[in-house]
């Protein structure tokens, strides 16, 4: 009868998820370019012995990682901060709470060059600033470290009002009881937080970080409109490598090697986040 009820769910993920995979793999294997007229030519596992040798994949790979890896954790850090404030009672917090959602209701391309506008150098209001306090303009998006920085930016800026509105959701789950009895006994308010607060909170960071995790991990609009990737691929992930695959080099067949790639990186980490929370647990006392 469980599986019953769950076959509409089940086809409806087959069809909006394993088939399109499949089709991917299916793609791996053959060569489709211009030279073979844009029509599969089956090649075996050419195009994963190619992958492994592309160092720009690795170079990709690389980046992709560090950024999900700063971004995301800077938007946990903002969340927490974010929900924490916004939990509390005080005058103007339904108004504030509803301003703070814009930012992730923003569509990313808008955002993107709202951002592009603003990391211009030297006509953006950052560097203007800057040039106002008689500090030299900072070339944002044309620095490989700065653009890597200003994506990063961007990127928190946008998508850490969706980690504070799962993270203040579980906020209001937490009995109210339990911080009256701690402060009956005693307890100070920052040892709640260590206490109460984080441990219980615990399976929404987790839920957020998964979330955000795979997002970032595919990232593509906000890369593409931002940066384009440059400077010298500096700020390319794998989403825009495989796209630049497809549409620039008409390399179908491994533009999807790379996608799965970027699937077996993504599928790698969330094993290892759903690992790391078991043991965790685990080791409870």
């Amino acid at each position: 009868m469980s599986l019953l009820l769950m076959a509409p769910a089940l086809l409806l993920l087959l069809a909006v998820f394993f088939w399109p995979m499949l089709d991917y793999a299916w793609l791996s294997l053959q060569a489709q370019t211009v030279f073979t007229g844009l029509k599969p030519v089956p090649v075996g596992l050419a195009n994963w012995e190619r992958l492994l040798g592309d160092g720009r994949f690795w170079q990709d790979a690389a980046q992709t990682l560090r950024f999900a890896v700063v971004s995301v954790g800077l938007e946990l850090l903002l969340g927490l901060a974010i929900a924490l404030l916004l939990h509390q009672s005080w005058r103007g917090r339904g108004l504030v709470r509803s301003l703070s959602l814009l930012p992730w209701a923003l569509p990313t391309t808008v955002m993107a060059l709202g951002w592009r506008w603003i990391l211009n150098d030297p006509n953006g209001p950052i560097n203007g600033v800057m040039q106002s306090l008689g500090l030299p303009s900072l070339p944002f998006l044309a620095s490989t470290q700065l653009a890597w920085l200003g994506v990063v930016l961007a990127d928190t800026w946008k998508t850490t009002p969706f980690v504070a509105l799962l993270l203040l959701a579980g906020l209001q789950m937490i009995p109210t009881d339990l911080y009256e009895a701690f402060a009956l006994e005693g307890g100070r308010p920052w040892q709640g937080l260590r206490r109460i607060t984080l441990p219980l909170l615990r399976p929404y960071v987790f839920i957020a970080l998964i979330f955000r995790l795979a997002q970032a991990l595919g990232v593509f609009d906000l890369v593409a409109v931002l940066t384009g990737g440059g400077p010298a691929s500096s700020t390319e992930t794998l989403a825009l490598y495989a796209y630049l695959n497809a549409m620039r080099f008409l390399d179908f067949g491994y533009s999807a090697t790379v996608m799965l790639g970027m699937f077996v990186l993504l599928l790698a980490s969330a094993l290892l986040l759903v690992l790391a929370q078991q043991r965790w647990q685990g080791a409870r006392p």
